[in-house]
């Protein structure tokens, strides 16, 4: 038997990670509580489904599936370059925004570099930039729930490697604009990367002041946009970087090789050019927030207007947050509580369909009348 060296068989970073936790399953709640009714409104998917296009891409797919699925994806990358006016060698596809995120921080970093992000922003970042051991600096966000530029470009100092900015912002629904988007861009050198993740960009096109980061000409930016939120396909995991292709190269070294699978290629390839349906389900969406607005308005609840497809939910304390999060979740309405995301007294609801919304506010009613 060989002598103890002293070496921790897990590195101190891996075990002080605090894992991602993702929102309960409709299937965990059936077999706790068992609920008359389900409204799952925690994991901001689109509850409006994918295209019907999908099943069909899908079943012809299945025809190649002893084989290795395309490692660049090129049928996909060559529609998203051709709809975003870039060159293929500027999109990298992988299995959902979170792998991105993981070849970012496989490809990039050096040992005393740091990266720059808000307190209260995606949890799956966190996680990544904590595997890797990199030094996090998280800035807390704007009286308003916004990002912090002024604050942000302060913090950056010569090791800042990068600053990732979800833009809408996860779980705020906030945004920073154009102006701000612009001034924060002077500020960083071009040897600092500034991750622009888009997840929720579908649902922002139409605010006037939203700067899409494709409508400019940076080297150091990379965008990541996903196949999870507006088109409904979260069970694929589909994601996608654009970047300069020098910056695209080298991702392309640390992806895993076979990434995304081939029925989810061929799904997002569908769900990609129905875009009749994508814009039904933004519409959905819409008129989903502004129904939450006005009943949040009659009732009193303090909430932050979004440009994604969740709206957060403001109480006056943690233990308000989680004792009405549960009794909603016994009701068989599942949301998402934010504590994990540095907002203990706030509560991420996905907008649903109107039956689903229907649930929520009757449940709400129900439950905020038996403690009146």
């Amino acid at each position: 038997m060989s002598e103890k060296t002293g070496k921790p068989l897990v590195p101190s970073n891996i075990e002080n990670l605090k894992p991602y936790v993702a929102g309960k399953t409709i299937a965990e709640v059936v077999d706790q509580y068992k609920p008359e009714k389900i409204a799952k409104l925690a994991s901001n998917e689109n509850r409006v489904g994918c295209s019907p296009k999908v099943k069909a891409a899908i079943d012809e797919a299945f025809g190649s599936i002893q084989d290795y699925p395309d490692p660049i994806a090129r049928k996909l990358r060559a529609a998203i370059a051709e709809r975003n006016n870039v060159d293929p060698e500027q999109v990298l596809l992988a299995s959902g925004s979170e792998s991105i995120i993981s070849i970012l921080c496989r490809t990039f970093f050096l040992n005393r570099e740091n990266v720059i992000t808000a307190d209260a922003t995606f949890v799956g970042f966190f996680v990544q930039i904590g595997v890797c051991g990199v030094h996090l600096k998280r800035i807390p966000l704007t009286p308003d729930y916004r990002y912090d530029v002024k604050a942000i470009a302060s913090a950056m100092d010569e090791n800042t490697k990068m600053v990732y900015i979800a833009n809408p912002n996860n779980p705020t629904g906030t945004y920073i604009n154009k102006d701000e988007f612009e001034w924060l861009m002077k500020q960083v050198p071009s040897d600092t990367l500034v991750v622009m993740d888009e997840a929720y960009y579908e649902y922002a096109t139409k605010v006037e002041d939203y700067p899409a980061t494709l409508d400019y000409d940076y080297d150091n930016v990379i965008t990541l946009r996903t196949f999870s939120k507006a088109y409904g396909l979260a069970g694929f995991r589909v994601g996608y970087a654009i970047a300069h292709p020098r910056l695209i190269k080298n991702m392309m070294k640390t992806k895993l090789t076979f990434e995304p699978s081939t029925l989810a290629q061929a799904g997002a390839l569908a769900a990609f050019n129905d875009r009749e349906f994508l814009a039904k389900g933004i519409e959905v969406v819409e008129k989903s927030k502004e129904r939450l607005y006005r009943f949040f308005d009659e009732h009193n609840v303090e909430y932050v207007k979004s440009v994604s497809n969740s709206v957060m939910m403001i109480l006056p304390s943690e233990e308000e947050a989680a004792d009405f999060t549960q009794k909603m979740l016994e009701k068989g309405v599942i949301l998402r509580r934010i504590n994990a995301f540095g907002l203990p007294n706030c509560i991420r609801i996905t907008v649903g369909l109107p039956e689903e919304m229907d649930h929520f506010e009757n449940t709400f009613k129900e439950i905020t009348a038996s403690v009146v």
